[in-house]
């Protein structure tokens, strides 16, 4: 069986599996490696999950809180519990919102705002997630997270769907845009489809489907975007060979072992080797100039 080296998977999620099926899909074809994802999908959605593969497990708390891009159809008419067609029907309503008061109320879920997120969620309360308190028949009321939505477009499909693209904020919920913005309008609604486009710096361009993974997993492998490329937004210092040697036992580093310069106000600096290898990621160290690999890689 083919083995991933470390980096990242892009998958093009299909329909119906969870994030966690993905994953375990994965762990399948390639030998059981260490595999994780870097944030959610749900069952309807589709689109850009990146996977995590062997020392990039140890990168997802740096990979997990950046901006996503979404296409979403929202449909009028349709209350469920999910706020998404896969939903318990809740209401219906014959009511048709015009396209005026669709639009001045998409207006209002622009910018920074406080969000309720779905009932039916991963949002864990107490150690549990909610959907499964949802499924044991109790009432649940999750905290507004404030969130922010830049670059909304609308596109009006018929009398009772609207296509929305949308950049978001992590922790964001499509679904809970479509049920609030469905309330606003009076009609209520639900999210009919969603495709996620792009997660931080991952888009469907370096995407695979499961399909493609299966048909050649050497080519798969390929398609890996390795460690020295993630998170280019972290600002990077070459290490020496002795500094390599320190950062392998976990050792603080000074401005003997670093050949490049970097922001000295910088919170993070990822380290490289010689040959431009990511070797760890470090915060500032105890003394001027230096440096304490917090995540090692090598």
């Amino acid at each position: 069986r083919s083995r991933i080296v470390d980096g990242i998977l892009v998958i093009d999620k299909p329909q119906g599996p969870t994030s966690h099926d993905v994953v375990a899909i994965v762990r399948r074809q390639f030998s059981k490696q260490r595999i994780g994802h870097t944030g959610t999908l749900d069952p309807l959605a589709t689109g850009v999950l990146p996977l995590a593969c062997g020392q990039a497990t140890r990168l997802v708390q740096f990979l997990i809180d950046k901006e996503k891009e979404y296409e979403a159809i929202i449909r009028f008419g349709l209350e469920t519990d999910t706020y998404d067609v896969t939903g318990r029907e809740v209401s219906t309503s014959s009511l048709i919102p015009s396209r005026k008061k669709i639009f001045e109320a998409f207006r209002n879920f622009q910018g920074s705002y406080l969000q309720t997120p779905p009932p039916v969620s991963a949002k864990k309360i107490a150690g549990r997630p909610a959907y499964s308190l949802v499924r044991s028949g109790k009432n649940v009321t999750l905290a507004a997270v404030n969130v922010t939505v830049q670059n909304l477009a609308l596109s009006v499909i018929d009398n009772t769907r609207v296509k929305v693209r949308l950049t978001c904020s992590a922790g964001f919920y499509v679904r809970s845009l479509a049920h609030d913005v469905g309330r606003q309008v009076g009609s209520g609604a639900c999210l009919e489809s969603l495709r996620r486009i792009r997660s931080g710096q991952f888009d469907l361009l370096s995407a695979l489907t499961l399909d493609e993974l299966f048909q050649d997993p050497e080519a798969a492998c390929q398609q890996l975007i390795p460690l020295q490329h993630l998170l280019p937004n972290i600002p990077e210092a070459m290490v020496n060979p002795e500094g390599q040697r320190r950062v392998s036992h976990g050792q603080e580093i000074g401005p003997a072992h670093i050949t490049s310069n970097y922001p000295n106000s910088a919170t993070w600096v990822r380290l490289l080797s010689q040959n431009g290898s990511l070797l760890a990621l470090a915060k500032p160290g105890q003394t001027p100039g230096s440096l304490h690999p917090s995540v090692v890689l090598m």
